[in-house]
């Protein structure tokens, strides 16, 4: 893999990496630190993370630079303080990989009165990449990388009649409603900002082993026991999500879909200008309503 050199330290290249405390972000975090990123590694539990970033350090076997940001994405009033965290820390982020998420049990809402697998996978994730644009613009050329996955195809389209699935929700249909918005996401994204500056590409990393199914309702643990030794490892779940975000090849590439490092066609919905311009503009809409509801 060629990647764009670095050296940790002052004015080294930083990388924001999201759910970097096990499983694909943790492996993506590991490679980027072991190109000489910065890292700065987000995750929610404090325990967690602290013991990602030994088992970090170790399989870098070396000096990495790491930092950690406490943060659940399904939070927007945490993800604006993440966001303040992350700036506090670097003048410049390089490359922004939105990876944190997962899907619920049964309908749940967030305090802030947002369908939780919604708000996890996507309008954390819209409101980070929002806030954290001028020191990735300051970095140019930087990359967003989202992490979605073939799930998006388990829905037609985004139910945008009701974004918060109040009227039968499904766990499967909320997780692929979630991922195809990370890829209408990066296809605005892609629309409005320079490719010379920032791109922005979604990645399927396959069916990939992770703690998804090791929590929840009792169907979801027994399906993670019966699929987990067909299910690929987080290393190689993880090899698109790194090339993205570093392969010299990719530079000024932007709005794609890849999965196995190739350029892939999405589903129909995820293809849909009009689709990615109207997720937009409800998405800042939505996060726009929550400004007034920060807690102190």
């Amino acid at each position: 893999m060629s990647a764009r050199p670095t050296h940790a330290g002052a004015g080294a290249r930083t990388a924001v990496v999201t759910g970097a405390s096990s499983g694909l972000g943790q492996v993506t975090a590991t490679a980027l630190a072991r190109q000489g990123y910065r890292v700065i590694v987000v995750v929610r539990s404090r325990e967690r993370g602290e013991l990602a970033l030994a088992q970090i350090r170790a399989a870098v076997g070396g000096p990495a630079a790491l930092d950690l940001v406490l943060c659940d994405l399904g939070s927007l009033a945490q993800v604006r303080r993440a966001s303040n965290a992350i700036a506090a820390l670097t003048d410049r982020v390089d490359v922004l990989v939105n990876n944190a998420g997962g899907l619920a049990d049964g309908y749940r809402l967030t305090d802030e009165g947002f369908e939780s697998t919604f708000a996890a996978n996507h309008l954390g994730h819209f409101l980070l990449t929002q806030r954290l644009l001028p020191l990735l613009e300051r970095a140019a050329p930087a990359r967003i990388v989202n992490v979605s996955s073939v799930a998006h195809g388990f829905v037609r389209d985004m139910s945008w009649d009701d974004l918060q699935m109040r009227q039968g929700f499904v766990v499967l249909r909320a997780y692929g409603q979630a991922k195809l918005a990370n890829i209408l996401h990066v296809r605005e994204l892609a629309r409005r900002l320079p490719p010379d500056r920032v791109t922005a590409n979604a990645a399927h990393p396959g069916a990939v082993h992770s703690r998804f199914g090791t929590h929840g309702s009792a169907w979801m643990r027994a399906l993670d026991r019966i699929t987990r030794h067909f299910m690929l490892t987080p290393e190689r779940g993880a090899d698109t999500i790194v090339w993205l975000a570093t392969d010299a090849s990719l530079e000024g590439r932007s709005g794609g879909y890849y999965a196995r490092r190739k350029l892939r066609q999405p589903s129909a919905a995820a293809r849909s200008d009009e689709g990615a311009r109207r997720l937009w503009d409800i998405s800042e809409a939505l996060v726009a309503a929550t400004v007034g509801a920060d807690p102190p």
